[in-house]
């Protein structure tokens, strides 16, 4: 009894987390200018929309893992790979141009 519940709990868990993944990679793919796609020497937007959209579609209408498995792969190699080139050849990196040691009131120097 008590498996059947917990079973169930992790059912509903991940059909969120992987829904509201499929989602955010979808927005993100929609708000990107198609000429970037092409900048960036990615797929073409309308792809990665079809794509990410057929994946929020079966994962809404067809729970199943293996369906939403290869979805969250799907949403993973967008955000992961073309989001980032994507704001890379639109200058949506890192904003004021700084580097990485940055702290709040300007560069790190380690004491010096």
């Amino acid at each position: 009894m008590l498996r059947a519940g917990f079973d169930s709990l992790l059912n509903l868990v991940m059909f969120l987390v992987f829904t509201g993944f499929a989602v955010t990679a979808l927005v993100f793919a929609a708000m990107a200018r198609e000429d970037a796609y092409r900048a960036a020497d990615k797929q073409t937007k309308k792809f990665w929309l079809i794509l990410l959209g057929v994946n929020l579609v079966l994962n809404l209408l067809l729970p199943m893992l293996f369906l939403q498995i290869a979805g969250v792969i799907a949403a993973i190699v967008f955000m992961v790979d073309v989001r980032p080139a994507l704001a890379q050849v639109s200058g949506g990196g890192r904003r004021g141009g700084g580097s990485s040691s940055d702290g709040p009131y300007g560069p790190y120097n380690g004491g010096r």
